[in-house]
């Protein structure tokens, strides 16, 4: 357990936990029973039992499964007259009686073959009125834990006296999360775990990139602020009952965390002290000026641990990073499997699928990130190389090297690949280190965190690569221009823009990747068609994809361009053209020559010769990476020599624009910037340079006495 989070040191206390499972979770979409989530769970359970914990599982699910059999009953049995008459909704009493036979028998049949044995106590609002009915109810369960049994409990909602339990919110409880809180109240309970179909509450709707996840709940803070949607799809609830039974056991003295059931182990991860969703506690209000790790602590930490990096020799700087190659590919299993969770909650969530394109991790990710790292590793010493000597005058030599930056603060979105890239550029080329990443990649960034800082050794500190976790923290960051000497931010042009008005340190990077490729005509068609499909199809969420195809008016003249577009229809590009190529190609017209698609889609437009071509890119483009395609080398050197552009590329594909294959190992980013780096940013953009001399007591005194030389040396002493 990370000590820095106090708010999570009640776990060393908890001996029995209520689960409470909500229909979201044991039902699929269809209302059919979620086999692998299920399963998933009642693995945790006998892992948790095994460790000596009493755990006690509430669940929902009975009416979602008994209305999707009932109503394919209903189906099957009614004549053709029937369908055609209005169809009323099931009987939710007559729902529950049904599912909870098949939900009961799913449960029994899971937990048999993992060799627990569970028992089924189905209650009502009315028992709880009765003292003897409670003092029974202890009895019972305390008899089946002693006996390693775990009890399950539902709402007998087949035979409850509310008229209406899905509005009636009147009783003792009205819900199984007020059940599972009541319950947690009535066993004594030490720990309530309610999972959800999120990863717990957030500062607003959990679709919302600004929504930001609470990992303490503060009443005194949030209470009120927090707006809730609309109750859960299929069950009685949704957030807001969760959190009102989480606030009601909590401020009772039962510690509650909201959590997803849709990741891995995450209720097994809470009881590892693990950040993971949201907690509920009574002490939360003394932890509220806690926080998480202090932002100028955080920066203080990486620039001390960067200092002493510095001090280690080449070869000891080497093996960290051979140390955290070899850690990647032994953890893969565990970081795919976080990626995937990672992926699973994004398509939940609605993503766009070219974020979770970036987002997911595909097979052979980590060995070829590993790899690069090991690249990096064996690379040429960066750091204290001498650029250039002079001697200044007799006996006084003067040298310019290459020294780190100090301390980078590095904001990505979505592809948790960067954090690997990121973090070993800064272990080469000895700097410190701060990450944000996005939070959809909240779980991938974490774990792989955790293995790079691991292979760290303790005489540099873990706190050279610090992993900051909330976006409320960024703004404070931003103000550090005294610990903090640059932002890169990796991500939309609106981030970009909001960084560089929220700062006075120096910032890196690019807003738009809008890429160009223009067909010459003396364009290779054949090499053309290669070339063009490539930069658009290869990777099309990346920032160096094509988005804009220019070519030339002769080769619409010649029919060249109609094996191109009806190539790029194939693959699934859509096309749209600008103001000339909409009407010759009959395709829709673009809204915008400055726009990125980051899909399987671009612009096209038809321009009069090469000259036209660079004026266009200047005007529309975003001086990141632009191609030509032509045999005519006058016209190649001519484009290669005025397009303004960070990276310009003759008869090759934009992709090439890549730290990896420009030979720097890897990239901590493309910069558009005209200062210090652009282009693709390897270890030497992550460099700046110091002056070393060495002289033999010499002193100015109004330089009446010294001549100087300023001699340039052979850089080898």
């Amino acid at each position: 357990m990370d000590s820095a989070d106090p708010a999570r040191a009640f776990v060393k206390d908890v001996k029995r936990i209520i689960i409470k499972v909500g229909t979201a979770v044991v039902t699929r979409g269809d209302g059919r029973l979620a086999l692998g989530r299920m399963g998933s769970l009642c693995e945790q359970i006998r892992e948790l039992t095994s460790q000596g914990f009493e755990v006690i599982l509430v669940t929902s699910g009975a009416v979602g499964v008994g209305r999707q059999r009932l109503r394919y009953r209903k189906l099957i049995n009614s004549s053709f007259a029937d369908l055609q008459k209005p169809q009323g909704d099931l009987d939710g009493k007559a729902c529950a009686a049904v599912g909870q036979n098949g939900l009961m028998a799913l449960y029994d049949t899971l937990f048999s073959q993992l060799d627990v044995t569970s028992a089924q106590l189905m209650v009502t609002d009315n028992d709880f009125r009765d003292p003897d009915f409670r003092r029974q109810l202890n009895e019972t369960v305390n008899s089946l834990l002693c006996l390693k049994v775990v009890p399950i409990f539902n709402e007998n909602d087949a035979i409850s006296t509310r008229k209406a339990p899905y509005e009636d919110s009147s009783g003792i409880f009205w819900d199984n999360d007020s059940l599972a809180a009541l319950l947690a109240l009535e066993l004594k309970a030490d720990l309530l775990v309610l999972l959800s179909d999120v990863e717990g509450l957030y500062t607003g709707p959990p679709t919302d990139p600004q929504s930001e996840l609470i990992h303490t709940y503060v009443k005194e803070k949030h209470e009120g602020l927090i707006t809730f949607g609309d109750k859960s799809r299929v069950g009685r609830g949704g957030m807001t009952a969760k959190v009102k039974a989480a606030v009601y056991a909590a401020y009772a003295g039962i510690p509650v965390v909201i959590t997803s059931g849709f990741a891995n182990n995450n209720i097994i991860k809470a009881l590892d002290g693990q950040r993971v969703g949201t907690l509920f506690h009574r002490e939360a209000i003394k932890w509220a000026s806690i926080g998480d790790f202090d932002a100028r602590e955080m920066a203080v930490s990486a620039r001390e641990c960067a200092r002493r990096l510095q001090t280690l020799s080449s070869q000891e700087r080497s093996k960290i990073l051979l140390d955290i190659a070899d850690a990647l590919e032994a953890k893969e299993e565990e970081i795919l499997a976080e990626n995937e969770a990672d992926v699973a909650a994004a398509q939940q969530a609605g993503y766009e699928n070219a974020l979770i394109s970036r987002l997911a991790m595909k097979p052979g990710k980590i060995s070829s990130l590993a790899n690069s790292v090991r690249v990096l590793a064996n690379m040429d010493e960066p750091v204290g190389r001498i650029l250039k000597r002079t001697e200044l005058a007799d006996g006084i030599i003067l040298e310019k090297t290459s020294s780190p930056l100090g301390v980078l603060l590095i904001i990505f979105e979505s592809r948790p690949d960067a954090l690997v890239q990121i973090a070993s550029l800064a272990v080469r080329s000895g700097n410190g280190l701060l990450l944000k990443g996005g939070k959809e990649a909240k779980r991938s960034n974490a774990i792989l965190h955790k293995v790079i800082t691991s292979s760290i050794p303790p005489i540099v500190g873990e706190r050279l690569i610090g992993l900051v976790t909330s976006r409320e923290e960024i703004p404070e960051l931003l103000k550090l221009d005294d610990v903090i000497d640059l932002v890169i931010p990796r991500g939309s042009n609106k981030l970009v823009s909001q960084i560089k008005a929220a700062t006075k340190i120096p910032v890196l990077g690019h807003a738009d990747g809008i890429c160009h490729v223009f067909i010459d005509k003396s364009a290779d068609l054949d090499m053309a068609k290669r070339i063009v499909l490539d930069a658009k199809t290869d990777y099309p969420a990346a920032c160096n994809a094509m988005e804009t195809l220019l070519v030339h008016e002769d080769l619409v003249q010649t029919g060249g361009l109609n094996d191109l577009i009806l190539e790029l229809q194939e693959k699934g590009v859509s096309l749209f053209g600008g103001p000339k190529a909409s009407s010759v190609l009959n395709i829709p017209e673009a809204n915008s020559f400055h726009h990125e698609y980051g899909a399987l889609a671009c612009t096209v437009e038809i321009v009069e010769d090469v000259n036209t071509a660079i004026e266009h890119i200047h005007r529309h483009g975003s001086a990141h990476t632009d191609s030509i395609i032509t045999e005519d080398k006058e016209v190649a050197e001519l484009f290669l020599r005025q397009v303004d552009s960070a990276a310009v590329l003759h008869n090759a594909s934009t992709r090439f624009s890549d730290g990896f294959r420009f030979g720097l190992g890897a990239e901590v980013g493309i910069s558009t910037s005209r200062i210090h780096a652009r282009g693709p940013v390897g270890v030497e953009g992550l460099l700046t340079t110091r002056w070393l001399a060495r002289g033999s007591g010499q002193v100015v005194d109004g330089d009446k006495e010294i001549v100087y030389t300023h001699k340039d040396l052979n850089l080898e002493a």
